[in-house]
């Protein structure tokens, strides 16, 4: 298990990390019930997910402790509409041996800001099952709030699952209108 003094470095994921960051998410599909995907992605999806996302302008970040990955963040349109553009959900996975060491509060904090950077004015997190009780206080710590719950919209490893829904506002929020130039998903 790394240790929580760990230094933890975020930077942009490359394809290079697209194993570990498989590797990652495989598990997680596998064993828990943060994604409600049944089989894990094989690398070339994961890629090809990776690349859509990059492409679009979106960030995908990684996390490093010891320069080995330990996790990862992107951001992806929340919807895919054009008014929706301002807004995004937030993705935040980390490996097992980095939990409760402050990597996945590292990553969100940097995709926060590079969110804001982007000109995007809302983040949404939809975490799925309402017992993931870390994901649902590392948001709320960083600003989210509660906006909803979901009741048995999925169903994975033999039981019926809820989402939780949480949002913040980035930068300026709500509180004026966006710059047009600024959305960078313009579907």
């Amino acid at each position: 298990r790394a240790m929580p003094e760990a230094r933890v470095s975020i930077r942009d994921c490359t394809t290079s990390d697209m194993d570990r960051v498989t590797e990652i998410y495989g598990r997680s599909v596998r064993e828990e019930t943060a994604s409600f995907e049944y089989e894990p992605p094989d690398l070339s999806e994961m890629q090809r997910r990776r690349a859509a996302l990059v492409d679009a302008g979106y960030p995908y970040l990684v996390a490093e402790i010891d320069g080995q990955v330990e996790g990862y963040a992107y951001a992806g349109p929340y919807h895919t509409r054009a008014g929706y553009r301002f807004a995004v959900e937030n993705t935040v996975y980390v490996s097992p041996n980095a939990q409760r060491c402050g990597v996945g509060r590292a990553l969100l904090e940097e995709l926060i800001a590079k969110c804001e950077v982007c000109g995007y004015r809302q983040m949404v997190a939809v975490i799925g099952g309402s017992a993931q009780l870390a994901s649902i206080e590392l948001h709320k710590t960083l600003g989210f709030h509660y906006t909803g719950t979901s009741k048995s919209v999925g169903y994975k490893h033999g039981k019926w699952l809820d989402i939780t829904v949480m949002q913040r506002a980035l930068g300026s929020g709500d509180t004026a209108p966006p710059d047009e130039g600024l959305g960078r998903h313009q579907p």
